[in-house]
């Protein structure tokens, strides 16, 4: 099994690193040549910082964290200090602090209560920092689909340039034996170089229609550049994922992952054992056990078995981005304001809602105003009484843009496989200057490859789909988590694209629940160019905060 899973490695190399490079990487992450790692002997800002910074830079988090942070000591000026960290990671490499800790206790204690006993609880409380550079966008979603006990943050589509060969090759994943195997690999791969000559190609002169028609410094409109052309960017795409797990979290998604229908993920499940056990072996030593292999097997049948039974019926094509509000409970208000009262009574639930329900509309304002009395910003969250009613939502849109809403876990969320189905999005800049038809193009070879595979492998096919193509998903969310998501995905930072869905969104529930909705602080507007501020409004933001913190050391 392991001789064939390497046959879906990745084809990319992280870090092209020199042997003193790899020699300071080492007492910190347990495999810098590799796609995946895991952070060790860190500090947890240190730790924090890399995988936010990461998130916006060509390089992998490894080069962040070897040019930013040690290079600047070790080659410093303070001799003394770079000795010092010298010092450290030799220690570090030569001992490691669970070699003087007695973790043998510590492991021993694991494996008698979480391996014998079941004792779940314990592994939430133990966890550590991973990081996967060079899996797909498919790949990616799948694990991020996990909701709880995972904590990731991503590699931006919007503000990196995905263009650069490395090697000599664009960042794309090639699942060499299915391909093979389907005879597709020319096809494959003359449709994925199409899509990023295509985006490399539009880069320049999209740039150049931006500099004639926003006043913006250049900075910004690079940035929008790539946001622009990222629709281009197929599912294949490389990325670079970074997540804060909890143990019971990390053998929930070995056991996802372990037998899933895609060789990338099988392979990477078998990846993440490996490097997981360099670190917390005891945690994650049910996962060979026989309970777990039937359990792998129930995760990853239960889907196929259901597509099995299913009517076939032709997907609908060409649809446009839509929200539909398609379930909702009419009593929301009231057992939102039953929540809001029970807090601060001794009265029977029951009592509560049949007092709400005989305010009138005047006293029912009053109690949403003095529960929310004094809330200025969306930051400041809504009360946990907005958590007894419901809304689902289903959405079409850009599988872009989706991606920003896939992060909002605190609800049910579920979504069909990235398809071409549903039509793509063309951004109205691509259309005004001009670039539309090379546009198009790139995207309907890919459609045309995507429905020669979809027919005889639906999960292969997802990795042909480019980032234009749009999505069928719901999400039942409630009022609590309807305020954070709504307000949060309407600020003048965020994509137009999801702005609108989320604006949408709002409407609908003004129509259906005007009184709630008017507590709301949704931003209407339109953003040609995502606003965060001034430049020097910002930096002037930064130093307060340093100075600040630099007083509390």
């Amino acid at each position: 099994m392991s001789e064939s899973l390497s046959d879906y490695k990745p084809d990319f190399s992280p870090g092209n690193w020199s042997d003193r490079d790899r020699y300071l990487l080492k007492a910190f992450a347990t495999n810098p040549d590799g796609i995946v790692s895991v952070l060790r002997n860190l500090p947890a800002e240190i730790t924090g910082a890399l995988c936010s910074r990461a998130s916006r830079s060509a390089g992998s988090l490894l080069e962040v964290f070897l040019r930013e942070y040690v290079d600047p000591i070790v080659n410093g000026e303070d001799r003394a200090l770079a000795e010092e960290l010298e010092h450290t990671i030799r220690f570090l490499t030569d001992h490691g602090f669970k070699n003087i800790l007695n973790n043998q206790r510590a492991q021993a204690f694991y494996s008698k209560w979480l391996s014998q006993y079941g004792d779940d609880s314990i592994a939430q409380i133990t966890g550590t920092h991973v990081i996967v550079w060079g899996i797909s966008q498919v790949a990616m979603k799948f694990i991020e689909d996990q909701r709880i006990g995972l904590e990731p943050i991503e590699k931006s589509t919007r503000y990196v340039n995905f263009g650069t060969k490395v090697d000599g090759r664009y960042l794309y994943y090639v699942p060499k034996p299915d391909l093979e195997r389907h005879r597709l690999s020319g096809e494959y791969t003359g449709a994925m170089n199409g899509l990023f000559d295509t985006y490399v190609a539009l880069l320049a002169p999209l740039q150049d229609w931006l500099r004639k028609n926003f006043e913006e410094k250049d900075p910004i409109l690079e940035k929008k550049a790539f946001d622009t052309l990222r629709g281009l960017l197929p599912m294949a795409t490389l990325g670079q994922v970074a997540f804060r797990g909890n143990a019971q979290a990390f053998e929930y998604l070995i056991n996802r992952t372990a037998r899933h229908a895609l060789g990338e993920l099988r392979w990477l499940s078998s990846e993440i054992k490996h490097e997981l056990d360099k670190e917390i072996p005891s945690m994650l030593l049910r996962v060979a056990d026989e309970k777990s292999k039937n359990y792998q097997t129930y995760l990853t049948e239960r889907y196929r078995a259901v597509r099995e039974i299913l009517p076939v019926r032709e997907p609908e094509r060409g649809l446009k981005p839509e929200v539909r509000l398609v379930e909702y409970d009419p009593e929301s208000e009231t057992k939102i304001l039953a929540g809001i009262m029970f807090r601060e009574t001794h009265a029977t639930w029951d009592q509560a809602f049949d007092t709400a329900k005989r305010l009138t509309e005047a006293e029912k304002r009053q109690v949403f105003d003095r529960y929310l009395l004094h809330r200025s910003a969306r930051w400041q969250k809504v009360g946990r009484a907005f958590e007894n009613a419901y809304l689902r939502f289903e959405i079409v849109m850009d599988v872009g843009s989706y991606r920003d809403l896939h992060r909002h876990r605190m609800m049910t969320q579920e979504r069909q496989s990235f398809s071409t189905f549903h039509g793509y999005s063309v951004p109205s800049e691509i259309r005004q200057c001009g670039l539309d038809s090379r546009f198009e193009e790139a995207l309907e070879r890919a459609d045309r490859l995507f429905r020669k595979i979809e027919p005889i492998d639906p999960e292969l096919a997802q990795y042909v789909v480019p980032l234009a193509y749009r999505i069928r998903f719901y999400q039942w969310q409630n009022f609590r988590q309807l305020f954070w998501e709504t307000e949060l995905r309407t600020v003048s930072q965020g994509h137009p694209d999801y702005r609108y869905i989320e604006q949408e969104k709002y409407r609908l529930v003004q129509q259906r629940f005007p009184l709630i909705a008017s507590f709301m602080l949704v931003d209407e507007n339109d953003y040609a160019i995502a606003r965060r501020g001034t430049e020097e409004q910002i930096l002037a933001k930064e130093k307060r905060l340093i100075d600040k913190l630099r007083k509390s050391n």
